[in-house]
């Protein structure tokens, strides 16, 4: 098993720390204690002995290949798996658990740590040159599929995916219905001013091959079939549905 350290660096410090793990052997590595008590974690907690997977705290899919959500631990591991991830953006300051170090290292992930300190309002300082290094990674499809999280999956991660919004054209209202919709009751006006000012420009010229387009469109398809069905058990069918029609612009 080899083990790779990088950094980006700038004058005011260290921005990032990665931690490349090249996995040669699996089957003698301490490591595979991990997914086996993960495993087992999970059969105890399914019906009858089938198993079931735990997604992470607030997870969700942002877009091909991209995912977020809050700090997980030994009981998501199994879910993980079925993501086939090769990257994890964490976004908190802590040394990451050592637990959580040896599924990567058996899975082969590639881990890129920035560490964004957390503040309670109206100390809220999130730093733009981490924000920006950390999109950087997130737009590179060579690190797909790709898990973005910090400890709730709300705010750092909700900052994050919110300027990553406003690279794929969302309009602000959108953008902060997003962050609300995990942020909930502690939304802060900190960081949607961030988002807000948040400036694209320099990251504009950044390939987006995953571009949001088709699984945008195939989740406004699939949110309507959806409805209709359940129009439609409830007995109150719209004739309007008949000759609905979605247009999606593509900018």
């Amino acid at each position: 098993m080899k083990f790779v350290e990088q950094s980006l660096k700038q004058q005011s410090g260290q921005i990032c720390k990665t931690i490349e793990v090249d996995v040669t052997d699996h089957h003698r590595s301490a490591s595979s204690m991990v997914e086996l008590e993960a495993s087992e974690d999970c059969e105890r907690d399914g019906p009858d002995g089938d198993g079931l997977y735990i997604p992470p705290l607030n997870f969700s899919m942002v877009d091909n290949g991209i995912f977020r959500s809050g700090f997980p631990n030994s009981a998501n591991f199994s879910f993980l798996q079925t993501l086939g991830l090769r990257s994890i953006i964490c976004l908190c300051p802590e040394p990451y658990p050592e637990h959580n170090m040896e599924f990567l290292k058996y899975n082969g992930i590639r881990l890129y740590q920035f560490g964004i300190e957390s503040y309670k309002e109206p100390f809220v300082n999130i730093p733009d040159d981490m924000i920006r290094e950390a999109l950087k990674v997130v737009l590179d499809d060579r690190n797909h599929p790709i898990l973005i999280h910090c400890k709730r999956g709300k705010h750092r991660t909700g900052c994050l995916v919110g300027c990553l919004r406003k690279l794929q054209r969302w309009c602000l209202t959108s953008v902060f219905d997003e962050y609300q919709r995990f942020a909930a009751a502690k939304a802060r006006i900190s960081d949607q001013r961030f988002m807000e000012l948040f400036d694209i420009s320099d990251l504009r010229h950044l390939p987006m091959s995953f571009s949001c387009s088709k699984s945008l469109f195939v989740f406004v398809k699939i949110s309507l079939v959806v409805r209709v069905a359940f129009i439609r058990r409830l007995g109150k069918q719209q004739k309007t549905f008949t000759h609905l029609k979605v247009i999606v612009r593509l900018i």
